[in-house]
C-alpha cells in the first residue's frame, strides 16, 4: 500500500445547498490545499459522481478451493488464494463501499451506497489493519464557512454550521453557542477530516467530516 500522496486528487462530491434563514457567514474564496481540480471538472462533477466511501476489516474462512482461487465464507466471495490456504483457515479481509452522489436542480444532494466489495485477504489482522490506515487517513485541516444560522421550534433554538469541504461538498453541523459567535464572522474553520482513499487510484480520496480541531 502506497503511503506517500503526492498531488492528491479529491473527488468532488455534489454540493448541498443549505438555504435557511439568519444565514450570515460568506464562503470562504481562498482553496484549500487539498483542492487540484479544474472549474471543468468541479462544474462535470455537481450533479453526479461516484466517490470512496468506507472499508472495513472482515474475520472470514476459507470455503471451496477452485484452481488457483478460494471462496471466503459467509459470502462464497471468490479471491485469489495467493497464500495457498486450506479449507477451513482463517482468514482476513478488506471490504470497500463507494457512494453514488448525485445533485438536483436545487442542489440537494442524495447519496447510494453500494454492496460491501471484498477486495483482498490477508494471513494476519495486523496486515490488514495497516492497509486500512493508509486508505482511511484522518488529518487537521482548514475548511472554508459558509455561514451560520438558527432555527426555533416550540421557543426551543438551534445553532448550525455550513462549511464547505476541500471535496466542494457542503456540511450542515449542529453547534453550540459558543461556536456559533466564533464561527459568525468567521470565513474559515479548523476541523478534522477523514480522507477515504480510492484504492485503485489511491491519489483519488474523498474528505468526511469527523469534528472540531479546537
Amino acid at each position: 500500500m502506497r503511503k506517500n500522496r503526492p498531488g492528491l486528487r479529491l473527488w468532488q462530491g455534489a454540493a448541498v445547498l443549505c438555504l435557511a434563514l439568519g444565514l450570515t457567514a460568506c464562503a470562504s474564496d481562498a482553496q484549500s490545499v487539498f483542492h487540484t481540480s479544474t472549474d471543468e471538472e468541479t462544474a462535470a462533477a455537481e450533479n453526479s459522481g461516484s466517490v470512496p466511501w468506507d472499508y472495513r476489516i472482515v474475520e472470514n474462512t476459507v470455503g471451496d478451493l477452485v484452481g488457483s482461487d478460494m471462496t471466503v465464507l459467509p459470502d462464497n466471495v471468490l479471491l485469489p488464494n495467493d497464500d495457498n490456504y486450506a479449507t477451513g483457515d482463517k482468514v482476513w479481509t478488506l471490504q470497500f463501499m463507494s457512494a453514488e452522489l448525485t445533485a438536483d436542480e436545487g442542489q440537494r444532494t442524495s447519496v447510494k451506497l453500494s454492496a460491501w466489495d471484498t477486495l483482498k485477504s490477508y494471513k494476519a489482522k495486523k496486515q490488514a489493519d495497516d492497509d486500512l490506515a493508509n486508505l482511511k487517513v484522518t488529518v487537521k485541516t482548514e475548511v472554508g464557512v459558509v455561514g451560520v444560522y438558527k432555527t426555533e421550534y416550540q421557543k426551543q433554538t438551534r445553532d448550525f454550521a455550513v462549511l464547505e469541504l476541500p471535496s466542494g461538498n457542503r456540511v450542515k453541523q449542529p453547534i453550540d453557542e459558543d461556536r456559533y459567535k466564533a464561527l459568525e464572522k468567521a470565513k474559515t474553520a479548523q476541523v478534522v477530516l477523514e480522507e477515504i482513499h480510492d484504492y485503485s487510484d489511491y491519489d483519488a480520496a474523498y474528505a468526511k467530516f469527523r469534528g472540531w480541531a479546537d
